[in-house]
């Protein structure tokens, strides 16, 4: 992840921000609060928006052509280019294997004005597994590789952590509605609290690019797509993918109590890692968790978990990125950007 106007190298940014939260705060301070919410008009469109960007353009056998945001001219978000990638791999999967993991590594920035073209190469089809490697590149250069395996449903042993105990999505406000409590220290803040998203998102705490003071290295955040959920499992695992780059480095800011409004960094996913449990329900909130246990060397490690909320597990993430103090370039040119 990165936001505009931050200074990067050569890795791919991506520029979902990290609004995870202080997992021990509540809004308002208060488990009783319960708000109205109101979608944004615009919801369905963005939805929709979300679901072409993922439909890929078959050029030939195992070669793809990712689409690109109408209009958009910066750098492309990571977690898209990794869905992308995604994606790709499962449509050269026949039968009924399925995505249970994917490992991504961002090596050069891409460009929302150039299109991204993705090769598959199929290195392994046995009876209970298949593996994909993919290659996403733009303009001759690769920008991101990616490792994805598959396998036949089948049956096991289970077990899973419980998810934690936290307000319902019903007792929080979304990030939208946040805005008003901004609105006096920070116009930027607030105006970023308004984009328009895909996603209704609801943070248990104070959303971790606005904090102030250092706390616990762990966020969670409620979050549900707003539109209609598309019905193809593979779809729906692409969606997740990349809602994934959303919210999972932001952990390793909180120790430092890093507010993205008033500090600037280099910022860059450098990998990224997703196990598949479950098919996704899209149709209702699904709780993200993120956890950080290091940071340093200009680097940090964000651990995250997808929990159903009947307290199912559906997906583990992993990823190590950049986390650079800039002191050299001005406050807030690093903002976040609204999935």
């Amino acid at each position: 992840w990165t936001w505009p106007g931050a200074s990067t190298r050569s890795r791919q940014p991506s520029r979902l921000p990290p609004s995870a939260t202080d997992a021990p705060a509540l809004i308002n301070g208060d488990r009783g609060v319960r708000a109205t919410m109101i979608d944004r008009p615009s919801t369905p469109d963005l939805t929709a928006e979300l679901v072409t960007l993922l439909d890929l353009e078959q050029l030939d056998t195992d070669l793809f052509r990712g689409h690109q945001r109408a209009g958009a001219s910066a750098r492309v978000f990571g977690g898209q280019v990794a869905a992308q990638a995604l994606m790709a791999a499962q449509r050269s999967v026949d039968g009924p294997a399925v995505a249970h993991s994917m490992h991504a590594y961002f090596l050069r920035a891409g460009a929302e004005t150039h299109p991204i073209i993705f090769r598959v190469e199929r290195d392994f089809d046995g009876r209970s597994f298949a593996n994909r490697r993919v290659t996403a590149s733009q303009r001759g250069a690769t920008i991101l590789t990616l490792a994805a395996s598959f396998q036949r449903p089948e049956a096991g042993l289970e077990h899973a952590v419980a998810m934690p105990d936290l307000p319902p999505p019903e007792a929080l406000r979304s990030l939208d509605m946040l805005a008003s409590d901004y609105a006096d220290r920070s116009t930027q803040a607030a105006a970023f609290l308004r984009r328009p998203s895909a996603f209704d998102i609801r943070p248990c705490g104070v959303p971790a690019f606005l904090q102030t003071e250092p706390g616990a290295p762990v966020s969670h955040v409620w979050i549900r797509l707003r539109g209609r959920a598309p019905a193809d499992p593979a779809l729906r695992r692409g969606i997740l993918a990349y809602l994934s780059d959303y919210a999972l480095l932001s952990a390793s800011l909180i120790p430092h109590g890093v507010n993205m409004f008033d500090r600037s960094m280099q910022t860059a996913s450098l990998d990224h890692a997703m196990w598949f449990h479950e098919d996704v329900p899209l149709d209702d909130w699904l709780l993200y968790s993120s956890e950080s246990p290091w940071s340093g060397h200009g680097r940090g490690i964000g651990r995250g978990v997808f929990h159903s909320r009947d307290g199912r597990a559906i997906a583990h993430v992993t990823q190590e990125g950049l986390i650079r103090l800039r002191p050299d370039l001005a406050p807030r040119t690093t903002i976040p950007h609204m999935p």
